[in-house]
């Protein structure tokens, strides 16, 4: 009898040991640095999500010199977290991305000034110095200037652009009058620099109606022709969904998971998912087509992109990965 079960155990071990070697690999590379703007994915692997789909995710963080579009480019990535302006930039440069899902229903973008200073409305920006982050993240603020008319080449009637750093110092040490900022990231910052909200004036991107979409998922247009990758990418977008709802619905776990991925500071990690949660909405990832629409013109009419793109988004992914 001992002698069967032991048969019976090393054929279960066996069996399991076979599943894991026969999952899908899938490769994520994510737009920053680890932290609970990407929770959902996090979440999905550490909860089992991704095993449930039969897939082994590997999920590298970014960084300051970290392009998602070249690393998927050059065959180091399967998917990608980009924002719009920078996949439809990197697609008319013959990187043929495609948006696959849109976990971020609303952009995370704004900017900050200080009320005592001398911004208070748009009509103040003439004349002086505004911070924005570049690779990539530029694209929405140079498309706000554009739709107000301000040369962003300086001068009385143009503003001066200050290629910002990936913090709040600008603010601080008086570099910029006003600084960019994500809702979930360095408005938190801000406010532990001693601003309170009462402090500041917010030009709130999505509020404005100039958002540009952001942290969509991307994966390269000629694998997406293969059954077996696109069947991957469905299970990965459905594994993931599943983890960012998780995240919203349970956003102080989510952060501790972020935290043990090697997130930095849990008291932070816990406001960025919060708001992170407020972007996500529903968690079907489904691209908003008004949204497309908005952010493709707006790229096109401060000439970021020249022509329209034609097939840089697809629901066939997330038709078939949520129901």
């Amino acid at each position: 009898m001992k002698k069967t079960m032991m048969v019976l155990l090393a054929g279960t071990f066996s069996l399991a040991a076979a599943q894991a070697l026969a999952a899908d690999k899938v490769t994520l590379q994510l737009k920053w640095v680890t932290q609970a703007q990407f929770a959902g994915y996090y979440v999905a692997k550490d909860k089992g999500f991704y095993t449930d789909e039969n897939l082994d995710v590997d999920i590298k963080p970014g960084g300051p010199d970290i392009a998602p579009e070249q690393v998927i480019a050059g065959g180091g990535a399967d998917v990608i977290v980009d924002w719009m302006g920078g996949a439809l930039a990197a697609r008319e440069k013959g990187v043929p991305l495609v948006n696959i899902a849109q976990p971020y229903k609303k952009a995370g973008m704004e900017l900050v000034c200080p009320k005592d200073g001398p911004i208070k409305t748009e009509k103040d920006f003439p004349g002086h110095t505004l911070g924005v982050w570049f690779f990539g993240n530029e694209y929405p603020f140079y498309a706000w200037m554009n739709k107000l008319g301000y040369s962003t080449e300086g001068g009385p009637d143009g503003v001066t652009v200050l290629k910002q750093s990936f913090d709040v110092q600008p603010l601080i040490q008086k570099q910029a009058d006003c600084i960019s900022v994500m809702t979930y990231n360095e408005y938190g910052q801000v406010l532990d620099a001693g601003y309170k909200p009462e402090d500041l004036i917010v030009f709130n991107y999505s509020a404005m109606g100039n958002d540009l979409l952001e942290d969509g998922l991307y994966a390269l247009e000629d694998k997406l022709k293969d059954p077996a990758f696109e069947d991957r990418m469905v299970r990965f977008v459905r594994a993931s969904m599943k983890g960012w709802k998780y995240a919203t619905e349970n956003p102080d776990e989510a952060a501790e998971i972020v935290v043990d991925n090697g997130g930095q500071d849990e008291n932070h990690q816990k406001f960025m998912m919060g708001e992170v949660a407020k972007l996500i909405d529903n968690a079907d990832g489904k691209l908003i087509p008004a949204a497309y629409e908005r952010t493709e013109q707006a790229l096109l009419d401060q000439k970021i992109i020249t022509k329209k793109p034609e097939g840089a988004w697809t629901s066939a992914i997330t038709d078939k990965a949520i129901q």
